[in-house]
Parts: C-alpha cells; structure tokens; sequence
C-alpha cells in the first residue's frame, strides 16, 4: 500500500501549547499512596515522595498535571489536606467507596510537582461545596495579602504562594454519578459565581468550566451551550471528557477511536463559537480536553470497600492501546488552534502509562512511549497536512484513513517532526513526504512502536513493547509496517 503525506510551510493551524502534554493524579486507588508516595520504599525523598515514579514522569515530560479529581474532588474539603498531618482526618470517600487518610494534599502536591518539574491544575469542589471554599482554597495558593487564608499558608510553612495558574470549577457536574450532580442551569450559576469570586480573589488565573461528562450523556451540547451561557465572559476554557475500549475486541474498528474524538472537539468547539456570537463577544472559549484515554481493562474489578488506597482502575495496556493512544494525540495535534491543555488520565497506577509494584518496581506501559516522544519533540506549529491514502470501513466507522498523522514544526530546533499510525492490520505502508518550503531537511531518525502480537503487554521484567530506531536510508519513501507507530524527525542540513 502506497501513501503519501504533503505539507507546505505557510500553511498551519496552529501553534501547540506544551500543555496538551498534560495529565492527571487524583485521590483513587494507588495513584497518590503507593503511586506518587510511599515512604517507605527505597528510592523515597525525604518527603516520601517516590524518586524512580518522579524520574520516569520527568522523561514524559508532563508539563501541567490535574488534581486532586476527578470525581472524588466533589466531596473533597480541600482544608483536610493543609497543616499539621497528625491532626488531619480520615474521611469516607463516597466517590470510590475508600478511606482517604489525607496525608497527602495541597501542601504536599504543589511540593511534588516542583521536584516533578510540572504545574498544578487544581480542581475545586462544586459538588458538596461552592464558591466561598473554593475562594478560601485560591487566596490559601496564590495570595500575598495579609489576610487569613493567605497567612494561614505561611504559617503551615510556605511563606511564597504557590501560583496555581489553572483552576476547574467542579468536575462532570451533569452526571448522576457525581456528588451534588446539576442540571446545566444549576451548574451554570454556581460556575458563574464561582468563576467571579476566583477572579476578583485573582485575575491572573485561568478557569476551565465542565463539559459534558461525555457526547453519549442525554444532555449532551444542550449542556455546553447553557453554562457558557452563564458563564462566557468568566471563564477561559471548557473541558471534554471520553474514553476509548474494545470490549469487543474488534482491533480494525478500536484504531478508529481518534475519528470519534476528532468529531468531538469540533462539535464542542462550534458550540462555544455559537454562544460567542449570541453574545456579540470579542473572546474565544478555548478546549481543555482534561481527560482521556483507553479505558475498559479494568472494569469490574473488586476491592475490600473503605479501604485505604486499594488497586483499582488498573488497567495493563497492550499494544493496540498504544496505537490508538498515538491515534489520539496526532488528534489533538491537529486541533491544537482550539484544544490548548489536555490531560492523559491518569499518570500513575490507575488508567495510566506508569506503575508500580509496592516496595518494588516501576515501569513504562505500552501507552507510555507515543506519549513521551509526542511531548519531547512535538513542540512548535501543527502544520496543515493532505493525507492521501487507501480508506476503510467499518460496522460503526466510515471512509477511515488508514494512514493517522500529523506534522510539527519547530522553528528553534530546526526541524519537523512527523507522527505517523499505520492502522492497517495486515500490509505495510510505502509512505512519501512532500514538505514544501523545507528544502534541504532530511530524515535523521526514525522510531518506531512495534509489535506483531497486538494483545503484547509489558510487564515489571518483561518490556515486550518497546521504541525501536529504524535504519535511516537515502531513499525517498519510508515504510511504516503494519499496525505500527511512527516518528520521522526531518533536520534542516
């Protein structure tokens, strides 16, 4: 099978914000306990923040991480997890069914994420709580008044703020399963005077109001378009939600997943568009699709209920997931003029591209490594690319490229970065790029994720999923083997 991919450098759509490369640790399972903290393991720091869990997010390269949920922040009180850990109190969490200790919190995690080299994106409780909590929570991180929350900081230790730039009013308030779930007018409102009270707390901060849980919910668009309604000229961003399975383990059809996510963002995009003109304004809503990723290994697994920090959600990732993972990060990519931060959910453990063994190992899942070479080298501009190749369909997907790509462009580094997924699941590609306006760049690596098992796994002593360099050649074609993942690197000589 021949394709063939052509760009032409004055041509873009847009330049990429380093923080669709972000993720996501809530309270749930082994993500925070014997995820991010063990103390007791080998490699703790002195906080007992694991350092081999540290060195291997530091080679993702996450520049922003969410916290603390997730569902579980809709009963979260934030001021559990300040001050003196002797006298902090463990809670039922309702949203897991666990004990949360509160050992660690917001003290602790914006610490974490400095010696993670990585931003906080915290998340406030419009659940069980409102706009007052979550204005003490904002003057607490980032103020410099003498005033009590802010005082309160200093005298648990951190006489400099903390900074928090990013701010989620709530999380998936329209679902049934969420403590104190709304309707969109209900949510709407508290959005809305949430958003008020955290700007005039602090105006530099950016707001991310919720989406839709998902575009299967009943309420779906109708939902986008009332709270940014009420909401529109407070807020910076509005997020999306959706995960990916193949339950029924139909591969052909699971590699079309990035098409569904794709439709998805430009649907919320045109609703965000629809109420700007309703309301005649100058400001564009932007996207943060804050979570996403495969989701359905784990389904139904059990646990002792209110126990403290249980396995749950962790799902162990096989190579097909590694390819849709690369199939949905071309995606947000391609649309990186409307989505500007995302979150790969989760990091650690649960849903994630590491994990751990308690007092042992950490490794990288299969997912891991497209999300690492797309953050390390996919900075720049997203370059506006033809994709010309053979198409196929399927019982629920149609006309399906079988080449996935996108094309970056960075300018400081001279060089373009082109990602590639062959969805095909039994022929090769012979793939040409034509790249107008980049005389004299040539190929000076390329990587490849490959393996023949689709069903491949890694495992604590076993990485059957691994990048693999392949042999640069003079040749005008590169291929790209069955079911595989690709990055070219194109260096101006």
């Amino acid at each position: 099978m021949k394709a063939q991919i052509l760009i032409n450098k004055h041509f873009t759509i847009g330049e990429i914000d380093r923080r669709i490369y972000g993720s996501f640790i809530e309270h749930l399972g082994r993500a925070v306990y014997n995820g991010i903290y063990e103390p007791g393991h080998t490699t703790a720091d002195d906080m007992g923040f694991r350092k081999d869990v540290i060195d291997l997010i530091k080679k993702l390269n996450v520049p922003i991480v969410r916290y603390p949920g997730g569902n579980f922040v809709s009963g979260y009180n934030w001021e559990d997890g300040i001050g003196d850990r002797s006298k902090r109190p463990q809670r039922m969490e309702l949203a897991w069914g666990t004990t949360e200790t509160n050992q660690i919190g917001i003290d602790e995690f914006h610490q974490w994420a400095k010696r993670a080299d990585t931003e906080v994106m915290m998340a406030v409780n419009l659940g069980t709580r409102g706009p007052e909590e979550a204005r003490n929570c904002l003057e607490y991180c980032n103020s410099t008044t003498d005033t009590y929350w802010a005082n309160l900081r200093r005298k648990n230790g951190f006489e400099q703020p903390f900074g928090i730039k990013v701010w989620c009013l709530g999380n998936e308030m329209d679902g049934d399963w969420q403590m104190g779930g709304k309707t969109p007018d209900e949510y709407g409102r508290i959005a809305f005077e949430t958003a008020k009270l955290m700007k005039w707390t602090d105006p530099s901060i950016e707001l991310v109001a919720c989406g839709s849980s998902n575009n299967r919910m009943l309420t779906f668009v109708d939902w986008e378009y009332k709270v940014l309604d009420h909401t529109y000229e407070y807020i910076d961003y509005l997020s999306l939600h959706q995960y990916f399975g193949n339950a029924a383990d139909d591969s052909q059809d699971f590699l079309c997943c990035s098409v569904d996510m794709d439709n998805f963002i430009k649907t919320i995009a045109a609703v965000c568009d629809a109420v700007k003109a309703k309301k005649r304004s100058d400001k564009t809503v932007n996207l943060s699709f804050d979570e996403w990723n495969v989701w359905f290994h784990s389904n139904g697994a059990k646990f002792e209920p209110w126990s403290i920090a249980p396995p749950q959600l962790e799902d162990i990732y096989n190579f097909e997931d590694a390819l849709v993972v690369g199939c949905i990060l071309t995606t947000l990519q391609n649309n990186c003029d409307r989505v500007k931060m995302a979150c790969l959910a989760q990091l650690v453990n649960v849903i994630a591209p590491i994990m751990t063994e308690n007092g042992g190992k950490a490794w990288a899942q299969t997912i891991f490594w497209p999300f690492m070479y797309a953050s390390v080298y996919g900075n720049g501009k997203t370059m506006r690319s033809i994709v010309e190749c053979d198409k196929f369909s399927t019982e629920k997907h149609k006309d399906v490229p079988y080449v996935e790509a996108s094309v970056v462009y960075n300018e400081k580094e001279n060089e373009v970065v082109l990602y590639a997924v062959n969805r095909s699941l039994s022929e090769d590609v012979e793939l040409s790029f034509v790249a107008e306006g980049f005389e004299g760049y040539k190929l000076v690596e390329h990587v490849e994720l490959y393996n023949d098992d689709l069903k491949a796994v890694n495992e604590k002593d076993n990485e059957r999923v691994a990048p693999a360099n392949v042999a640069v050649t003079e040749s005008e074609t590169v291929t790209l083997k069955k079911h595989s993942w690709n990055m070219l690197r194109y260096k101006a000589q």
